[in-house]
Protein backbone atom coordinates (compact mmCIF):
# COMPACT_ATOMS: atom_id res chain seq x y z
CA UNK A 1 0.00 0.00 0.00
CA UNK A 2 1.37 3.69 -1.00
CA UNK A 3 2.37 5.96 1.34
CA UNK A 4 0.16 8.83 1.75
CA UNK A 5 1.11 12.21 0.26
CA UNK A 6 1.86 14.69 2.46
CA UNK A 7 -1.22 17.53 2.44
CA UNK A 8 -0.38 21.18 2.41
CA UNK A 9 -3.27 23.39 2.32
CA UNK A 10 -3.62 27.18 1.43
CA UNK A 11 -6.06 29.28 2.81
CA UNK A 12 -6.97 32.50 0.78
CA UNK A 13 -5.92 32.94 -3.49
CA UNK A 14 -4.76 36.15 -3.40
CA UNK A 15 -1.10 37.55 -3.64
CA UNK A 16 0.49 35.48 -0.51
CA UNK A 17 -1.84 31.83 -1.02
CA UNK A 18 -2.10 31.85 -4.69
CA UNK A 19 1.98 32.92 -5.43
CA UNK A 20 2.62 30.88 -3.08
CA UNK A 21 1.42 27.86 -4.34
CA UNK A 22 2.61 28.14 -7.65
CA UNK A 23 6.08 28.85 -6.49
CA UNK A 24 5.55 25.36 -3.96
CA UNK A 25 4.68 23.30 -7.31
CA UNK A 26 7.79 24.53 -9.41
CA UNK A 27 10.13 22.85 -6.71
CA UNK A 28 12.13 19.90 -7.15
CA UNK A 29 10.29 16.65 -4.89
CA UNK A 30 12.55 13.57 -4.95
CA UNK A 31 11.67 10.04 -5.11
CA UNK A 32 8.00 11.73 -6.69
CA UNK A 33 7.33 12.32 -2.89
CA UNK A 34 5.17 15.51 -4.42
CA UNK A 35 2.86 16.57 -1.76
CA UNK A 36 -1.05 17.37 -2.24
CA UNK A 37 -1.34 20.80 -2.09
CA UNK A 38 -5.20 22.39 -1.71
CA UNK A 39 -5.59 26.11 -2.31
CA UNK A 40 -8.71 27.02 -1.09
CA UNK A 41 -10.75 30.41 -1.44
CA UNK A 42 -13.89 31.26 -0.87
CA UNK A 43 -14.17 32.96 -5.03
CA UNK A 44 -13.48 31.05 -7.99
CA UNK A 45 -11.34 34.01 -9.14
CA UNK A 46 -7.76 35.54 -8.57
CA UNK A 47 -8.19 39.33 -8.21
CA UNK A 48 -5.03 41.23 -9.19
CA UNK A 49 -5.77 44.31 -7.03
CA UNK A 50 -3.49 47.03 -7.99
CA UNK A 51 -5.08 46.88 -10.96
CA UNK A 52 -9.21 46.88 -10.15
CA UNK A 53 -9.03 50.92 -10.66
CA UNK A 54 -8.90 50.16 -14.10
CA UNK A 55 -11.80 48.00 -14.40
CA UNK A 56 -14.15 51.07 -13.10
CA UNK A 57 -13.03 53.06 -15.97
CA UNK A 58 -12.94 50.63 -18.90
CA UNK A 59 -9.82 50.48 -19.30
CA UNK A 60 -9.25 46.60 -18.55
CA UNK A 61 -11.64 43.76 -18.62
CA UNK A 62 -12.86 41.81 -15.41
CA UNK A 63 -10.83 38.56 -17.11
CA UNK A 64 -7.67 40.35 -17.59
CA UNK A 65 -7.69 41.02 -13.29
CA UNK A 66 -9.42 38.53 -12.44
CA UNK A 67 -8.86 35.35 -14.10
CA UNK A 68 -10.55 31.92 -12.38
CA UNK A 69 -8.14 29.34 -10.53
CA UNK A 70 -9.68 26.71 -12.68
CA UNK A 71 -7.68 28.25 -15.50
CA UNK A 72 -4.62 29.76 -13.84
CA UNK A 73 -3.71 26.44 -12.42
CA UNK A 74 -4.14 24.08 -15.10
CA UNK A 75 -1.74 21.82 -16.32
CA UNK A 76 -0.38 22.03 -12.45
CA UNK A 77 -0.72 19.51 -9.38
CA UNK A 78 -2.66 22.66 -7.47
CA UNK A 79 -6.16 21.48 -6.47
CA UNK A 80 -8.32 24.20 -5.82
CA UNK A 81 -11.47 24.07 -4.00
CA UNK A 82 -13.97 26.72 -3.29
CA UNK A 83 -15.16 27.30 -0.15
CA UNK A 84 -15.25 29.82 2.91
CA UNK A 85 -13.47 28.67 6.35
CA UNK A 86 -15.68 28.71 8.99
CA UNK A 87 -13.02 27.31 11.89
CA UNK A 88 -9.90 25.87 12.10
CA UNK A 89 -8.76 22.85 14.92
CA UNK A 90 -5.10 23.63 15.02
CA UNK A 91 -5.09 20.87 17.72
CA UNK A 92 -6.17 18.09 15.19
CA UNK A 93 -5.07 19.96 12.02
CA UNK A 94 -8.69 19.99 10.57
CA UNK A 95 -9.96 23.03 8.62
CA UNK A 96 -13.88 23.47 8.77
CA UNK A 97 -15.80 24.60 5.32
CA UNK A 98 -19.24 26.41 4.60
CA UNK A 99 -20.04 24.03 2.58
CA UNK A 100 -20.07 20.93 5.22
CA UNK A 101 -16.34 19.97 4.18
CA UNK A 102 -13.54 19.06 6.12
CA UNK A 103 -10.29 18.72 5.26
CA UNK A 104 -6.84 17.41 7.30
CA UNK A 105 -3.57 19.23 6.68
CA UNK A 106 0.16 18.22 7.57
CA UNK A 107 1.20 22.19 6.64
CA UNK A 108 -1.09 24.71 6.67
CA UNK A 109 -0.65 28.61 5.36
CA UNK A 110 -3.01 31.41 6.33
CA UNK A 111 -3.05 33.81 3.86
CA UNK A 112 -7.18 35.21 3.65
CA UNK A 113 -6.43 38.78 3.70
CA UNK A 114 -8.63 40.77 5.92
CA UNK A 115 -11.84 42.78 5.21
CA UNK A 116 -12.71 46.50 5.33
CA UNK A 117 -14.45 47.76 8.35
CA UNK A 118 -17.64 49.05 7.47
CA UNK A 119 -18.89 49.53 11.39
CA UNK A 120 -17.14 51.79 12.63
CA UNK A 121 -19.57 54.98 11.60
CA UNK A 122 -23.23 55.57 11.39
CA UNK A 123 -23.98 54.16 8.01
CA UNK A 124 -21.23 53.23 6.43
CA UNK A 125 -22.56 49.21 6.18
CA UNK A 126 -25.45 50.27 4.57
CA UNK A 127 -24.25 53.33 2.60
CA UNK A 128 -20.84 52.91 2.10
CA UNK A 129 -19.05 50.89 -0.96
CA UNK A 130 -15.31 49.19 0.16
CA UNK A 131 -13.12 48.86 -2.64
CA UNK A 132 -11.78 45.48 -1.99
CA UNK A 133 -13.48 43.14 -4.07
CA UNK A 134 -14.35 42.56 -7.83
CA UNK A 135 -18.16 42.88 -6.42
CA UNK A 136 -17.10 46.49 -4.69
CA UNK A 137 -15.99 47.52 -8.47
CA UNK A 138 -19.45 45.88 -9.88
CA UNK A 139 -21.05 47.78 -7.62
CA UNK A 140 -19.39 51.05 -7.98
CA UNK A 141 -20.09 50.28 -11.86
CA UNK A 142 -23.52 50.23 -11.72
CA UNK A 143 -23.89 52.77 -9.54
CA UNK A 144 -21.93 55.20 -11.40
CA UNK A 145 -24.18 53.93 -14.68
CA UNK A 146 -27.53 54.47 -12.72
CA UNK A 147 -26.67 57.91 -12.29
CA UNK A 148 -25.18 58.61 -15.85
CA UNK A 149 -28.28 57.19 -17.22
CA UNK A 150 -30.88 59.33 -14.75
CA UNK A 151 -28.58 62.47 -16.92
CA UNK A 152 -27.71 63.68 -13.15
CA UNK A 153 -26.18 67.66 -13.54
CA UNK A 154 -23.74 66.80 -11.26
CA UNK A 155 -22.24 63.30 -10.04
CA UNK A 156 -21.27 63.86 -6.06
CA UNK A 157 -18.73 61.07 -5.20
CA UNK A 158 -16.79 60.90 -1.58
CA UNK A 159 -13.83 58.29 -1.15
CA UNK A 160 -13.10 57.99 2.60
CA UNK A 161 -9.58 57.72 3.11
CA UNK A 162 -6.77 59.61 1.39
CA UNK A 163 -3.93 56.58 1.47
CA UNK A 164 -3.30 54.54 -1.47
CA UNK A 165 -6.52 53.14 -2.67
CA UNK A 166 -8.38 56.78 -2.03
CA UNK A 167 -5.68 58.70 -3.76
CA UNK A 168 -5.83 56.08 -7.05
CA UNK A 169 -9.28 55.89 -6.85
CA UNK A 170 -10.43 59.86 -6.89
CA UNK A 171 -8.17 60.74 -9.64
CA UNK A 172 -9.90 57.57 -11.82
CA UNK A 173 -13.17 58.62 -10.84
CA UNK A 174 -12.60 62.40 -11.62
CA UNK A 175 -11.15 61.41 -15.31
CA UNK A 176 -13.99 58.87 -16.16
CA UNK A 177 -16.81 61.33 -15.00
CA UNK A 178 -15.28 64.41 -16.32
CA UNK A 179 -17.47 67.79 -16.11
CA UNK A 180 -20.03 66.17 -14.39
CA UNK A 181 -18.04 64.81 -11.48
CA UNK A 182 -17.71 66.10 -8.11
CA UNK A 183 -15.00 64.33 -6.35
CA UNK A 184 -14.30 64.61 -2.82
CA UNK A 185 -11.35 62.93 -1.03
CA UNK A 186 -12.01 62.81 3.00
CA UNK A 187 -8.63 62.08 5.29
CA UNK A 188 -8.35 62.45 8.61
CA UNK A 189 -4.66 63.25 9.22
CA UNK A 190 -3.29 66.45 8.08
CA UNK A 191 -1.60 65.15 5.29
CA UNK A 192 -2.00 62.62 2.22
CA UNK A 193 0.16 60.05 1.59
CA UNK A 194 2.12 61.11 4.50
CA UNK A 195 4.99 58.35 4.10
CA UNK A 196 5.29 59.27 0.24
CA UNK A 197 8.86 59.72 -1.48
CA UNK A 198 8.48 63.92 -2.49
CA UNK A 199 8.25 63.41 -5.91
CA UNK A 200 5.22 60.72 -5.67
CA UNK A 201 3.48 63.67 -3.32
CA UNK A 202 4.05 66.61 -5.77
CA UNK A 203 2.40 64.59 -8.54
CA UNK A 204 0.28 63.18 -6.43
CA UNK A 205 -1.13 66.76 -5.27
CA UNK A 206 -1.15 68.29 -9.31
CA UNK A 207 -3.36 65.21 -10.43
CA UNK A 208 -5.31 65.89 -7.95
CA UNK A 209 -5.49 69.94 -8.28
CA UNK A 210 -6.04 69.19 -12.13
CA UNK A 211 -8.72 67.07 -11.96
CA UNK A 212 -10.51 69.62 -9.42
CA UNK A 213 -10.38 66.72 -6.45
CA UNK A 214 -12.22 68.34 -3.07
CA UNK A 215 -9.45 67.59 -0.14
CA UNK A 216 -10.87 67.51 3.33
CA UNK A 217 -7.63 67.22 6.03
CA UNK A 218 -8.44 66.47 9.36
CA UNK A 219 -11.91 65.42 8.98
CA UNK A 220 -13.64 62.45 10.31
CA UNK A 221 -17.00 60.93 8.63
CA UNK A 222 -19.53 60.71 11.40
CA UNK A 223 -22.29 60.14 9.75
CA UNK A 224 -23.48 58.44 6.21
CA UNK A 225 -27.38 57.91 4.80
CA UNK A 226 -28.56 57.32 1.12
CA UNK A 227 -28.15 60.67 -0.19
CA UNK A 228 -26.28 62.33 2.46
CA UNK A 229 -22.38 62.64 4.39
CA UNK A 230 -21.87 64.21 7.87
CA UNK A 231 -18.12 65.28 7.87
CA UNK A 232 -16.52 66.71 11.54
CA UNK A 233 -13.70 68.93 11.09
CA UNK A 234 -12.23 70.68 14.24
CA UNK A 235 -15.42 69.91 16.49
CA UNK A 236 -18.20 71.37 13.94
CA UNK A 237 -20.23 68.97 11.82
CA UNK A 238 -21.44 69.95 8.33
CA UNK A 239 -24.00 67.33 6.22
CA UNK A 240 -23.11 67.66 2.94
CA UNK A 241 -25.73 65.99 -0.36
CA UNK A 242 -23.51 63.01 -2.04
CA UNK A 243 -24.60 60.08 -4.47
CA UNK A 244 -21.66 57.72 -3.80
CA UNK A 245 -19.39 57.00 -0.86
CA UNK A 246 -16.54 54.59 -1.08
CA UNK A 247 -14.77 53.22 1.86
CA UNK A 248 -11.20 52.72 1.53
CA UNK A 249 -9.95 52.78 5.07
CA UNK A 250 -8.48 50.35 7.06
CA UNK A 251 -8.20 46.54 6.92
CA UNK A 252 -9.21 44.56 9.89
CA UNK A 253 -8.47 40.82 10.51
CA UNK A 254 -11.75 38.13 10.08
CA UNK A 255 -13.45 37.55 13.18
CA UNK A 256 -12.65 33.94 13.14
CA UNK A 257 -9.20 34.10 12.63
CA UNK A 258 -9.03 36.69 15.79
CA UNK A 259 -10.22 33.99 17.18
CA UNK A 260 -7.69 30.98 16.35
CA UNK A 261 -6.26 29.35 19.76
CA UNK A 262 -2.62 31.24 18.35
CA UNK A 263 -0.32 34.41 19.52
CA UNK A 264 -2.25 37.70 18.00
CA UNK A 265 -1.02 41.35 18.21
CA UNK A 266 -3.49 44.15 19.95
CA UNK A 267 -4.40 44.46 16.80
CA UNK A 268 -5.74 41.22 16.11
CA UNK A 269 -3.39 40.06 13.75
CA UNK A 270 -1.76 36.47 13.93
CA UNK A 271 1.87 36.69 15.44
CA UNK A 272 4.72 35.27 12.96
CA UNK A 273 8.58 34.53 13.28
CA UNK A 274 10.62 35.71 10.99
CA UNK A 275 10.24 32.44 8.74
CA UNK A 276 6.74 33.11 8.71
CA UNK A 277 5.79 30.09 10.66
CA UNK A 278 3.05 31.12 13.42
CA UNK A 279 4.69 31.17 16.90
CA UNK A 280 4.02 27.75 18.74
CA UNK A 281 2.95 26.54 15.27
CA UNK A 282 6.34 26.15 13.42
CA UNK A 283 3.15 23.93 10.93
CA UNK A 284 1.39 26.74 10.31
CA UNK A 285 2.50 29.65 7.85
CA UNK A 286 1.24 32.99 7.81
CA UNK A 287 1.67 36.05 5.42
CA UNK A 288 0.01 38.90 4.08
CA UNK A 289 -2.64 41.24 5.65
CA UNK A 290 -3.60 38.80 8.65
CA UNK A 291 0.15 38.50 9.52
CA UNK A 292 2.20 40.45 12.40
CA UNK A 293 5.59 40.06 10.43
CA UNK A 294 9.19 41.49 11.60
CA UNK A 295 11.86 40.49 9.10
CA UNK A 296 15.67 39.32 10.10
CA UNK A 297 16.72 42.38 10.47
CA UNK A 298 13.75 43.49 12.98
CA UNK A 299 11.72 46.01 10.82
CA UNK A 300 8.32 45.77 11.23
CA UNK A 301 7.14 45.24 7.34
CA UNK A 302 4.30 46.72 6.02
CA UNK A 303 1.22 44.88 4.74
CA UNK A 304 1.09 45.30 1.32
CA UNK A 305 0.62 43.61 -1.99
CA UNK A 306 4.04 44.40 -2.61
CA UNK A 307 5.28 42.44 1.03
CA UNK A 308 2.57 39.60 0.14
CA UNK A 309 4.59 38.61 -3.24
CA UNK A 310 8.05 38.63 -1.48
CA UNK A 311 7.04 36.84 1.16
CA UNK A 312 5.21 34.22 -1.10
CA UNK A 313 8.53 33.47 -2.25
CA UNK A 314 10.08 32.90 1.24
CA UNK A 315 7.10 30.86 2.61
CA UNK A 316 7.31 28.38 -0.58
CA UNK A 317 10.86 27.99 0.26
CA UNK A 318 10.24 27.32 3.58
CA UNK A 319 7.31 25.04 3.23
CA UNK A 320 10.00 23.22 1.04
CA UNK A 321 13.07 23.58 3.11
CA UNK A 322 10.70 21.72 5.82
CA UNK A 323 9.80 18.55 4.46
CA UNK A 324 12.96 17.98 2.26
CA UNK A 325 14.77 18.89 5.51
CA UNK A 326 16.77 21.84 4.28
CA UNK A 327 17.42 25.25 6.13
CA UNK A 328 14.59 27.67 6.38
CA UNK A 329 15.44 31.14 5.47
CA UNK A 330 14.43 34.87 7.67
CA UNK A 331 12.42 36.91 5.63
CA UNK A 332 14.00 40.14 4.41
CA UNK A 333 11.68 42.85 2.94
CA UNK A 334 12.82 44.94 -0.03
CA UNK A 335 11.11 48.40 -0.45
CA UNK A 336 11.07 48.68 -4.42
CA UNK A 337 9.47 52.01 -4.12
CA UNK A 338 5.58 52.73 -5.07
CA UNK A 339 3.68 53.46 -7.82
CA UNK A 340 0.65 54.88 -8.36
CA UNK A 341 -2.02 55.59 -11.31
CA UNK A 342 -3.41 59.11 -10.84
CA UNK A 343 -6.11 58.98 -13.46
CA UNK A 344 -6.22 57.39 -16.97
CA UNK A 345 -2.99 57.29 -18.99
CA UNK A 346 -1.33 58.74 -15.77
CA UNK A 347 0.63 57.62 -13.59
CA UNK A 348 3.60 58.39 -10.87
CA UNK A 349 6.68 56.09 -10.22
CA UNK A 350 9.86 56.54 -7.45
CA UNK A 351 11.77 53.00 -7.52
CA UNK A 352 15.47 52.02 -7.52
CA UNK A 353 15.89 55.46 -8.03
CA UNK A 354 14.09 55.99 -11.09
CA UNK A 355 11.43 58.76 -10.95
CA UNK A 356 8.83 58.90 -13.49
CA UNK A 357 5.28 60.86 -13.74
CA UNK A 358 3.16 61.40 -16.47
CA UNK A 359 2.29 58.66 -19.50
CA UNK A 360 5.79 56.98 -19.47
CA UNK A 361 4.54 56.24 -15.67
CA UNK A 362 1.65 54.84 -16.93
CA UNK A 363 3.27 52.81 -19.28
CA UNK A 364 6.04 51.60 -16.76
CA UNK A 365 3.18 50.36 -14.19
CA UNK A 366 1.38 48.14 -16.71
CA UNK A 367 4.57 46.42 -17.67
CA UNK A 368 5.55 45.88 -14.12
CA UNK A 369 2.05 44.92 -13.40
CA UNK A 370 2.05 42.62 -16.38
CA UNK A 371 5.29 41.05 -15.40
CA UNK A 372 3.47 40.56 -12.17
CA UNK A 373 0.46 38.61 -13.37
CA UNK A 374 0.79 35.02 -11.72
CA UNK A 375 1.34 32.93 -14.89
CA UNK A 376 3.13 33.47 -18.12
CA UNK A 377 0.02 32.19 -20.21
CA UNK A 378 -2.18 34.99 -18.64
CA UNK A 379 0.94 37.03 -19.15
CA UNK A 380 0.57 36.44 -22.70
CA UNK A 381 -3.00 36.83 -23.08
CA UNK A 382 -3.58 40.06 -21.14
CA UNK A 383 -0.19 41.76 -23.31
CA UNK A 384 -1.86 40.61 -26.61
CA UNK A 385 -5.33 42.27 -25.50
CA UNK A 386 -3.36 45.34 -24.72
CA UNK A 387 -1.96 45.53 -28.01
CA UNK A 388 -4.75 44.45 -29.95
CA UNK A 389 -7.49 46.71 -28.11
CA UNK A 390 -6.22 49.95 -29.45
CA UNK A 391 -6.40 48.58 -32.86
CA UNK A 392 -9.98 47.12 -33.15
CA UNK A 393 -11.01 50.02 -30.94
CA UNK A 394 -9.43 52.49 -33.74
CA UNK A 395 -11.18 50.74 -36.98
CA UNK A 396 -13.92 52.29 -38.28
CA UNK A 397 -17.61 51.54 -37.59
Amino acid sequence: MSEQALRICILGGGFGGLYTALRLSQFPWTDGHFPEIILIDQNDHFLFTPLLYELITGEMQSWEIAPCFEELLTNTRIRFHQGCVTAINVETQHIELDNHHSLSYDKLVLAMGGKTPLDKVLGSKDYGISFRSLQDAYRIKERLRLLEVAQAEKIRVAVVGGGYSGVELACKLADHLGKIGRIRLVERGKEILSNSPEFNCKAVQDALEKRRVWIDLETEVSEITFDSLSLCYKGRTDTIPVDLVIWTVGTQVLDWVQDLPLKHSEQGLITINPKLQVIGHPEIYALGDLADCKDATGQQIPRTAQTALQQSDYCAWNLWASITRRPLLPFRYQALGEMLALGINNATLNSLRIELDGPLAYLTRRLVYLYRLPTFKHQLSVGLSWIIRPLVEGLPD
